[in-house]
């Protein structure tokens, strides 16, 4: 276990990454707010799904969804057709100009990233989201049963009281 003074630099590293958040931000074009952003992200990571499971990966509450989801479909970035399931509910789809917002999206980042750190060299890159990839796995991966983070590849392994572990597929954030 690392030493107190280090979770506390940590910690202050931590907080100075809204500096990072705040240039993401800038650099979203103005129709395409954070929260519509992350919607078309997971709608292209998890394929179509219904609006409450969105909230869930969000993480937020289903009036918030909700909003984000009026949001990028006014703009014709997703289409919300009957559940066949469920008529009362709707699926979500990413849409063609959906997937060219996040194109564009994705072009924006990677320019952002490239230019900022561009005195880094690719190990520390690599490093560095080896890293963050590590850091969020620990902090997403916490079972009422005890936790064991898993390869980086989404999945957290929980052990039950009887000790065996079992896998869970996570989200990443």
């Amino acid at each position: 276990m690392a030493a107190r003074s280090q979770y506390e630099e940590l910690a202050r590293q931590l907080s100075a990454v809204g500096a990072v958040k705040r240039g993401l931000a800038r650099i979203l074009p103005a129709e395409c707010p954070a929260g519509s952003a992350a919607v078309l992200a997971l709608l292209r990571q998890h394929g179509e799904m219904r609006i409450s499971r969105l909230a869930e990966l969000l993480d937020v509450d289903m009036s918030v969804t909700s909003r984000h989801v009026a949001h990028v479909a006014e703009h014709g970035w997703i289409e919300r057709s009957s559940d066949p399931t469920d008529k009362r509910s709707r699926i979500l789809r990413l849409t063609p100009a959906g997937r060219d917002v996040l194109s564009d999206l994705n072009r924006r980042t990677t320019e952002m990233f490239a230019h900022n750190l561009s005195d880094w060299s690719d190990e520390d890159v690599g490093r560095l989201n080896s890293l963050l990839a590590r850091l969020r796995d620990s902090f997403a991966c916490r079972g009422s049963g005890g936790c064991v983070p898993g390869t980086h590849s989404g999945e957290c392994r929980t052990r039950p009281s009887g000790g065996d572990t079992v896998s869970h597929t996570r989200t990443p954030v």
